[in-house]
């Protein structure tokens, strides 16, 4: 989707040096060719006190806001667009504001500075977006390490340093970034690896620069859009809660089990639940006004067949696994009564697994929607590697073998003028953070668990993996996710410690993650022409600072929520339930303290789900078979399994309420206002998202510290959630379950 007409200095080089480029010189990539401009000015300055002020507030304040809000029921992730729409008029107001007089610094030479060196420009607000994401893998909004810290002191109840988090998190969060440094000319710099999802960043940058000649501005639209959505979200965020969550289907059918299964939005199939509130929108998936409409109807279809078909069949139908003994809808674990699991009974003091305790307490039982995820999930990860193989082969290898011998295009080319970043700044940084990480397994392994040679372990896999990821993703804009493979190898190597394996998923996968991430803010620096060093400073400060706000938040929530992540404690309108962690523990227990053998494997009552691993690997070689069969037939290569099977590989924790919103919206504003208000959605569509989230966010943290501190909450039928108390029980005859109603 384009945000604005083709450059129209598409043929020729920076204006301003007035030298024409070859037409072999230009991109040979069409899409980059029509959204990236050649042009470029190399006197912009970059290294402004705008930049430094805005980057260091907005990686902050984001940073903060993501961590605060990753505990909450409905996690808001305020993206990096949200920071290029707001700090845009901010930047020009500063531009205006701030005084033009230049002076020295001493001890910087004869140099004259300036707090405004002229009008806010590109370049600067390309590395202020840049800084504010600089901390999390493709936006998912904290460092994934924190998660670690969170089952280790709401979930196992166990003890780790604060020095021993941040280490973990920092290493974890830079080891990418060495990655990244390694594998940047094999990656960044050819033309032919055109990373797809930076060219809306880019299309957004222009547009938001374009001059302003309508009478509504997008600052005075996104002003108050801000405004409203603000003062909105005191409704569903304290008022009257349950707007969050409506389930009217419980409300009409109060009395019946099934009735509530069928319409919960949270713990039950969602069928006709809706929400006001735009945090249950946008959680999880992100903003639904950014998500091109062909990718929201794949989700959609492969959502509404697993959920509206799958489930119930397997459910209802089959009662596959026993499972009417358990909730339809739930992340928990459960022994073969239905009763909740007691994980905390079977961890020993050496925070190791206790096999007479586990055997006493019986084998581990998962709700059928929690055991086909895992399966789906198997299916997703061997479908995406066949898929890329399949139809994607010939391209990546041709692209590959084209950028060691095509030459330099138009961008490369311009990028040459600025000083490259020297290898031994990367190398440095590499063989520092490995170091460091090391001494953390050796020396405070009694906190992380992990031995030495899982790190070393760990980070070979990571380095493999990094470079074939990184090309896929930078040519077809899909990205294999390999975080359950690693999980899997650890718990198979090495069950019965649920922190290793953690720990080994987050230096082994997470790390990739991160160079990928990475990788791709080097071509969006790439693409807008800004100079490599400041990109290597501005990504390393920005996430050494992210990642030290986001533990400082986690050990602040964590030691001042009096029950935190313990939703069968917590009241029953308490926004406090940690769903991704509790997703995460969960998944700690499976594959670390009890370990796949025992759950998938021969001693484990789910090993038939590894068939999905066979059945995700054919799927997509027998469409590819098809479509050679039948080359007319321009539906077939359509049919896209690792999406349709990954659909749902947000939930847990993400439920059906947040799907049907997040598909409603998107089809509302990128169907059928992009099709028939065009030009309102080219203007307006992204300033919109950004002010939703910005709004939502800000009130949301004044609640909390102006009420929820001093726990001055309403109490009323509309702060009751969503009344779906039936929802979570069994149907199964003479099961027991507190509060359910026995069958």
């Amino acid at each position: 989707m384009e945000l604005q007409p083709p450059p129209t200095t598409a043929t020729k080089l920076s204006e301003l040096d007035g030298a024409a480029a070859d037409e072999d010189d230009l991109s040979p990539i069409e899409e980059v060719r029509l959204t990236v401009t050649n042009a470029d000015d190399p006197s912009l300055p970059v290294w402004t006190f705008r930049m430094w002020f805005l980057g260091l507030l907005s990686c902050g304040l984001l940073s903060f806001l993501n961590q605060f809000f990753a505990y909450r029921t409905e996690p808001l992730v305020i993206t990096q667009i949200t920071v290029q729409v707001a700090t845009l008029p901010i930047g020009r107001f500063m531009a205006v504001a701030l005084p033009e007089a230049k002076f020295r610094i001493p001890g910087l030479g004869p140099r004259l500075f300036s707090l405004n060196p002229g009008p806010f420009n590109m370049k600067e607000h390309v590395l202020i977006s840049i800084f504010a994401n600089a901390g999390s893998a493709f936006g998912s909004g904290s460092a994934y390490g924190v998660g670690i810290v969170n089952i280790i002191k709401a979930f196992y109840h166990r003890g780790i340093s604060f020095f021993a988090g941040w280490l973990l998190i920092i290493t974890t969060q830079v080891l990418g970034y060495g990655w990244a440094g390694l594998l940047r000319k094999y990656v960044v710099e050819p033309a032919h690896m055109w990373w797809p999802a930076t060219l809306v960043q880019v299309s957004l940058f222009r547009a938001l620069h374009e001059r302003e000649e309508q009478r509504m501005s997008r600052a005075k639209f996104f002003l108050i859009a801000l405004i409203c959505s603000f003062s909105w979200y005191a409704v569903p965020g304290y008022l009257f809660s349950t707007l969050t969550n409506i389930s009217w289907v419980c409300w009409a059918f109060s009395n019946s089990v099934t009735a509530q299964q069928i319409g919960s939005g949270m713990q039950g199939l969602g069928l006709g639940a809706l929400t006001l509130d735009w945090t249950a929108v946008a959680s999880f998936l992100f903003s639904p006004l950014i998500c091109p409409f062909f990718a929201i109807v794949n989700v959609f279809a492969g959502y509404a067949l697993i959920i509206y078909v799958v489930i119930p069949i397997a459910y209802w139908g089959f009662n596959l696994y026993s499972a009417n003994i358990f909730p339809i809808f739930s992340s928990h674990l459960f022994t073969v009564q239905g009763e909740r699991y007691n994980i905390t009974a079977i961890v020993n003091d050496k925070f190791e697994l206790d096999i007479p305790k586990y055997e006493e307490q019986g084998q581990i039982h998962l709700s059928m929607f929690f055991a086909l995820t895992y399966g789906f999930g198997f299916a997703t990860i061997a479908s995406t590697l066949t898929h890329v193989a399949f139809f994607y082969g010939r391209e990546i290898y041709e692209r590959y073998r084209a950028s060691h011998k095509g030459k330099a295009d138009i961008h490369t080319k311009l990028m040459r003028r600025y000083k490259d970043i020297p290898s031994w700044w990367f190398h440095l940084l590499l063989v520092v953070t490995l170091v460091v990480s090391l001494a953390l397994c050796i020396f405070l392994n009694d906190e992380v668990q992990m031995p030495w040679w899982g790190l070393v372990f760990g980070s070979a896999l990571a380095f493999i993996f990094t470079l074939p990821i990184s090309i896929i993703t930078a040519t077809t804009n899909q990205t294999p996710g390999l975080n359950i493979i690693t999980e899997y190898i650890m718990g198979v190597i090495l069950p019965g410690r649920p922190i290793a394996n953690v720990c080994f998923k987050t230096y082994g996968y997470i790390s990739m993650a991160q160079a990928v991430s990475f990788l791709s803010d080097f071509k969006l620096g790439h693409y807008m022409k800004i100079p490599p060093r400041s990109m290597f400073l501005v990504q390393f400060i920005g996430t050494i600072l992210a990642g030290t706000i986001n533990i400082a938040v986690a050990w602040w929530l964590l030691n001042s929520v009096t029950n935190i992540c313990q939703d069968d404690l917590l009241p029953p309108d308490s926004p406090w339930t940690c769903p991704g962690d509790r997703v995460f523990f969960d998944a700690s227990v499976i594959w670390g303290l009890v370990g796949p053998r025992r759950i998938f494997g021969q001693l484990g009552n789910y090993r038939d789900m590894n068939w999905f691993f066979l059945g995700g690997a054919i799927g997509p070689i027998i469409v590819w078979l098809l479509h050679k069969a039948f080359p007319k037939q321009s539906w077939i290569p359509l049919i896209n399994l690792p999406v349709l099977l990954g659909a749902t590989g947000m939930m847990p924790p993400a439920t059906p309420l947040n799907y049907n919103a997040w598909v409603l919206v998107g089809t509302v504003f990128n169907f059928f206002i992009f099709r028939y208000r065009k030009q309102w959605w080219q203007r307006y569509n992204y300033v919109l998202s950004a002010a939703l989230d910005a709004g939502t966010a800000f009130m949301a943290v004044l609640l909390y510290f102006s009420l929820g501190m001093e726990n001055k909450g309403m109490t009323w039928w509309g702060t009751h959630g969503e009344h779906c108390e039936l929802a979570a029980c069994p149907t199964a005859k003479g099961v027991k379950v507190d509060g359910c109603p026995v069958h």
